[in-house]
């Protein structure tokens, strides 16, 4: 009875994969390392349609047609922009270009989905908006990805019903020399400090050395600092949370892990820790262990990249869809960012 019921479940699993299927045809433009390791594995596990990858290397271009079957490589936007059957474009080019290449596919009325950043200031993000109403381009989607992750979708959640008091948030890595870290690796802890809390406002900023900084922001409801640093290690890369509550602490590490632990009681001013000391209970909310080789096990599926991608197809093929970064969600943080620059 029991192996029946098991194989039930997982025939009713596979059979729910292969009734997801996409009539749209899409299109990539950019072929790095991130797009590569991020986000094309999607794209082929949900098997969308990808007629076009766009590169700007003609031996690039060759190359894609020979590991990509049944797929056309071109060095030219115009050929994907022209072609009616394309519905929606994926980019992830360098961040310097991503404005000039999101506008050209807002303004031929196709859906979108641009990395991050999207753009370089917010009046550019306004222009992209404007754009998207006018062509009437069905989906604008900017990807960051850390909204859709499962553990950040969870510590949203339980956020609402509390009274926040502060938080810390520490995003550490290692040199970056072949970008501008503020708009290409800062975005990911800012947007989450925004998407979680809402606007902010600077109260202060120190700037350690030219690698490292330390905000403090003010929040409607909440306050925070937020330590920001390339002066680290790429091996040892860290983001962690920490975020107070009146009822107790949540703790986010990375996308992997998010826990809480309650408040310890205290009675007319007096810690009953103090009186009779017990153990610290620790409520596991979202642990990813490494272990089950399945794809919620993926660092793809907890980063939030599954999500996002799935999200942009279903969006555009008006299948369900919760977009959490559509264009006007990111002025927040853009906001925040071009305050940062001074």
């Amino acid at each position: 009875m029991i192996q029946q019921l098991i194989n039930r479940y997982k025939r009713m699993c596979t059979e729910r994969y292969l009734n997801e299927t996409y009539s749209c045809q899409y299109a990539f433009v950019g072929m790095g390392q991130h797009s590569l390791t991020n986000l094309y594995p999607v794209l082929h596990y949900l098997q969308v349609p990808l007629k076009y990858i766009c590169v700007t290397s003609e031996r690039k271009s060759r190359l894609i047609e020979r590991k990509f079957k049944g797929t056309t490589a071109t060095t030219r936007l115009d050929d994907i922009l022209n072609d009616r059957d394309v519905k929606g474009v994926l980019v992830a080019a360098s961040p310097n270009v991503h404005f000039t290449l999101a506008s050209r596919v807002l303004q031929s009325g196709k859906s979108l989905f641009i990395e991050k950043p999207p753009c370089q200031s917010v009046v550019q993000l306004r222009e992209l908006i404007a754009m998207q109403q006018s062509s009437g381009s069905r989906v604008a989607m900017v990807g960051l990805q850390q909204r859709y992750a499962p553990a950040v979708q969870i510590l949203k959640k339980r956020l609402k019903s509390q009274r926040l008091l502060n938080y810390d948030l520490h995003y550490l890595t290692g040199a970056y020399p072949e970008g501008n870290a503020l708009l290409d690796l800062y975005i990911h802890p800012l947007d989450l400090a925004t998407w979680l809390f809402g606007k902010a406002e600077i109260v202060s900023y120190l700037e350690i050395d030219q690698q490292s900084c330390i905000l403090m922001l003010r929040h409607q409801h909440i306050v925070g600092t937020i330590e920001l640093s390339t002066s680290h290690s790429w091996q040892d890369a860290q983001q962690s949370l920490t975020v107070h509550t009146s009822s107790g602490t949540y703790r986010l590490n990375q996308c992997t892990e998010l826990s809480f632990v309650p408040k310890q009681p205290v009675i007319a001013g007096i810690p009953m820790e103090k009186i009779r000391p017990r153990h610290q209970s620790v409520e596991y909310l979202y642990r990813h262990d490494g272990f089950s080789p399945i794809l919620a096990g993926s660092s793809i599926y907890t980063d939030g990249f599954f999500q996002e991608v799935t999200t942009f197809v279903n969006a555009v093929e008006g299948k369900r869809a919760n977009i959490l970064t559509d264009l006007q969600s990111v002025e927040p943080t853009l906001k925040l960012i071009e305050e940062i620059k001074g």
